[in-house]
């Protein structure tokens, strides 16, 4: 029989009904052991980490060529058992029990409870995401270190999303328009032309996009304004790029008959479980354009293409949570409001210009 029967990390579930975390919030939960017989462990740790990471391969005549790039934004690791022994690139604390005194490396057969609590550093970060060639993950892993054994391991990501604020960044409330027009050949005669505008540049999740455009069918057939949401992943390492693009949903608009113009509005739905666009992130990017166009039989369709951000919708308060389980130290875990772990120092809050979306013009790759 196993001595160790299993090592368990598990997190309170943020006080929202998404179950989102942001800068500033304290993740609090508890990493749990159980064991069969009295053990002795040299380090039992739990490891607080944000990352981005991207990778993906490539044929290039007889050779295949790997791309890898990887930008790391905090890493904080607690030890309950044990000391630091790396290069200390880790900001490391060494946790007490509920009564100051640190904890025993010898364990008792049964279960263990350890809790913990990180502060999420107030910082600008992207917001987790998972791509086909990337991702960013923000994570906890529970470390146990025991004499001429390999380490048991566990791990569990939270969901983090970057603080939007429409107030913060004026680039997001700037209005758009766009014009175009086409000659018509071969089966169809005359002009077709369209002038679409957009009241800003960052929509939330679940909010309403308004698109109004004026379309003019000076042609012999009728037209149809359609729209289309896509995004746009890209993944740069080594000086090279890799980009994916989908569509995420479409609408068309009413037919427009020949030799008429007419003023439309149409206002499309985000759904609320769309990624949010990721702008500030050096490796990868995730970007959204909203596409116009017009649907015109036996011929190619005039476009105009818009950037748009989409922002994480704003928090909902949700229930409050219970606490994993009780630990019987008297620590009465609560939302994403928890009081400091023993032995965290609380960082400060950033400046005002911090935890903002980078502006489009400014958001180009440098690839």
């Amino acid at each position: 029989m196993l001595t160790v029967k299993s090592l368990t990390v598990n997190y309170n579930p943020a006080n929202n009904e998404q179950n989102t975390f942001t800068s500033g919030d304290c993740v609090s939960g508890e990493v749990t052991l159980e064991v069969t017989k009295e053990c002795t462990i040299d380090s039992l740790s739990i490891q607080f980490k944000g990352k981005a990471e991207v990778m993906w391969c490539e044929r290039h005549g007889q050779n295949t060529v790997v791309y890898h790039s990887k930008d790391k934004y905090f890493s904080i690791k607690h030890f309950f058992v044990g000391e630091k022994k790396d290069n200390g690139g880790d900001n490391e604390t060494l946790l007490t029990n509920h009564i100051g005194k640190t904890y025993v490396n010898v364990v008792a057969p049964g279960c263990h409870i350890y809790p913990f609590t990180f502060q999420i550093p107030f910082q600008d970060m992207p917001s987790s995401f998972d791509g086909a060639f990337g991702k960013i993950v923000y994570a906890l892993k529970a470390k146990l270190s025991r004499s001429v054994r390999a380490p048991t391991t566990d791990s569990i990501n939270i969901n983090y999303v970057t603080n939007a604020d429409l107030n913060r960044d004026p680039g997001l409330m700037e209005p758009q328009h766009e014009s175009t027009d086409k000659k018509m050949k071969f089966f169809n005669s005359g002009t077709v032309a369209m002038d679409v505008n957009l009241e800003k540049t960052g929509f939330f999740q679940g909010e309403g996009l308004k698109v109004m455009a004026c379309i003019q069918n000076n042609s012999s057939r009728e037209i149809k304004p359609k729209y289309c949401v896509y995004r746009k992943h890209s993944f740069f390492a080594q000086g090279n790029r890799r980009v994916s693009t989908k569509d995420l949903y479409k609408e068309v608009g009413e037919p427009i008959p020949p030799s008429s113009n007419q003023n439309v509005t149409r206002v499309l739905s985000i759904p609320l479980d769309v990624e949010p666009s990721i702008l500030n992130c050096s490796i990868l990017k995730a970007e959204h354009r909203l596409r116009v166009y017009l649907d015109v039989k036996y011929a190619s369709d005039p476009v105009i293409k818009f950037p748009i951000v989409i922002l994480p919708a704003p928090k909902v308060p949700g229930v409050e949570a219970p606490p994993l389980a009780a630990s019987g130290f008297g620590f009465e875990p609560f939302g994403n409001t928890y009081p400091p772990a023993w032995g965290m120092v609380s960082p400060q809050p950033p400046s005002a210009t911090s935890g903002t979306y980078p502006s489009l013009m400014d958001s180009g790759n440098k690839y």
